[in-house]
């Protein structure tokens, strides 16, 4: 049993002030910097951006873009996704990565995920697959890494390009030929980053990101130098050299001081995700420790590699009531995600219905993040667990 704080200590679901104050002296010489040079858009500091991306996420190429979005867009766009095609998605993740699939004119084809690390089933992902597949995009979601060993095995057996979603995964890894991964930033001998396995991975750094700017920014990576080529002609409108196109882009391009600030936050990233993963296993001690699990709720499952934690999700009873409870008491939290792509209104005339995916709609019912950041205090933790003791009619 933890011991109980009347005090009620408040617990924000984010503290992005606290994250830019840390580090504001170098943050804001480095802007000074910026507005001083009259590179403004792409230019010599999003090029060192992408070269320090490219090092710590072990890609050949990393491509600046303007946001994790963007990056999806224009990762289909590289594969010349459009009409008549299909892109296999999980139907529990955020709406862009079926969104940009409607965009271009295809149809997102959505399968259920799996009931411990909510990433894609890959049994329902190989039911999924048609004739009329021209891509998959298997999300990395919370900060856990999807079982890229069988989508790949799967796509490649049929020929299908891959595009990671890591959107909120930027430095989990495993070995790809174990489930087991050691501590530390890639690349070594057999480990692989999340956006390195398959041809193409979208990064998102809106500032809620473990990696955030001071905006909206976000970034390709990839190996193929052919790739490379086209999706840095595809961020400025599909143009190789100035008012000559060669394909249909768009105005993706990164600005130079979201680059040159995240250059400056790579640098502790690390850091960062060691305090995450810290963070994330004394939530699980004291959610144990309350006697609330599994009862009551259940804390996030590691399948394989690290989870870098961008979100710490438990699967919690009467989670709507719960949540209300938590907010009541000045502690943030949120549900990523409460209703599942399928059910969509946008959706509607793909034909999916309530029951159709299972497993994604239990934990649309179900799931919970709490609070997680390098910030969070250890008495902050303990206010969270609190509260949710006392919801159960667990606390002191």
């Amino acid at each position: 049993m933890i011991e109980a704080n009347e005090t009620n200590t408040p617990v924000p679901p984010l503290n992005l002030a606290g994250n830019f104050a840390a580090l504001s002296g170098e943050l804001m010489a480095e802007l000074a910097e910026v507005a001083a040079s009259g590179y403004y858009v792409l230019g010599p500091k999003v090029a060192a951006f992408e070269a320090a991306l490219a090092k710590y996420c072990g890609t050949r190429y990393a491509i600046g873009l303007s946001s994790g979005t963007d990056a999806l867009l224009a990762a289909l766009l590289a594969l010349e996704v459009g009409p008549g095609d299909e892109v296999v998605v999980p139907t529990f993740t955020f709406f862009a990565t079926a969104g940009v699939v409607a965009r271009l004119g295809a149809r997102p084809v959505f399968c259920d995920i799996e009931p411990e690390a909510f990433n894609i089933d890959v049994r329902a992902l190989e039911r999924a697959l048609t004739p009329r597949t021209k891509a998959i995009i298997p999300v990395h979601l919370y900060g856990q890494l999807a079982d890229m060993e069988a989508v790949l095995e799967i796509a490649n057996r049929r020929n299908i390009p891959v595009i990671e979603d890591a959107a909120q995964a930027i430095g989990a890894h495993c070995d790809i030929n174990s489930p087991e991964a050691s501590a530390g930033p890639a690349p070594q001998s057999g480990r692989k980053m999340a956006g390195s396995f398959a041809c193409m991975g979208a990064l998102s750094f809106y500032p809620t990101k473990n990696l955030g700017a001071l905006g909206d920014a976000g970034a390709v990576l990839t190996d193929d130098s052919r790739l490379d080529e086209i999706l840095r002609k595809l961020r400025v409108h599909g143009s190789g050299h100035t008012y000559y196109h060669d394909r249909i882009g768009g105005n993706f391009r990164i600005d130079a001081i979201q680059a040159a600030l995240l250059t400056i936050k790579l640098k502790h990233l690390e850091t960062w995700t060691e305090q995450r993963i810290a963070r994330a296993a004394r939530y699980t001690q004291l959610l144990e420790a309350a006697g609330l699990v599994p009862e009551h709720v259940r804390p996030p499952t590691v399948l394989r590699g690290r989870h870098v934690y961008h979100q710490y999700v438990i699967r919690a009873q009467r989670r709507d009531e719960l949540a209300e409870f938590l907010k009541q008491r000045k502690i943030g939290c949120g549900v990523y995600y409460p209703l599942p792509l399928h059910l969509q209104t946008c959706f509607k005339h793909l034909g999916y219905k309530p029951g159709d995916f299972p497993v994604a709609e239990a934990a649309a019912r179900e799931v919970l993040a709490l609070p997680i950041y390098p910030e969070l205090t250890e008495e902050q933790q303990r206010a969270v667990v609190e509260g949710i003791a006392k919801f159960y009619g667990r606390g002191a």
